[in-house]
C-alpha cells in the first residue's frame, strides 16, 4: 500500500503513531455540537443559523469554519419556501 500511496513504510508508521492535533480534536468536538444543533432543529438550520446558535451557547468559532464543517458533514438547511417554483 505504501508503494501505491508513494510513501515510505517508516513515514506511514510515523504518521499513524502521531497524536491527534489540537485543531483536529477541536474540529471533532465542534462537529459534535453542529450535529446536535442540526438534530435539535430537525435539519432546518443551515450554517449561518448554526453559527448563531453555537455563538449563543458560548462556542467561539468563525462563521467560515462552521460553514466548512457543515458542508463537510453534508448537512443542508431547509430550502427557502417557494424556492422550488
Amino acid at each position: 500500500m505504501c508503494e501505491v500511496l508513494g510513501v515510505s513504510p517508516a513515514g506511514y508508521y510515523a504518521w499513524r503513531s502521531r497524536p491527534e492535533s489540537r485543531r483536529s480534536a477541536a474540529n471533532r468536538d465542534l462537529v459534535d455540537d453542529i450535529r446536535r444543533v442540526y438534530r435539535d432543529t430537525r435539519g432546518r438550520y443551515g450554517s449561518p443559523r448554526i453559527h448563531v446558535e453555537l455563538k449563543a451557547q458560548g462556542r467561539g468559532a468563525s462563521r467560515g469554519r462552521i460553514q466548512r464543517l457543515v458542508r463537510h458533514q453534508g448537512h443542508h438547511g431547509a430550502a427557502t419556501p417557494g424556492a422550488d417554483r
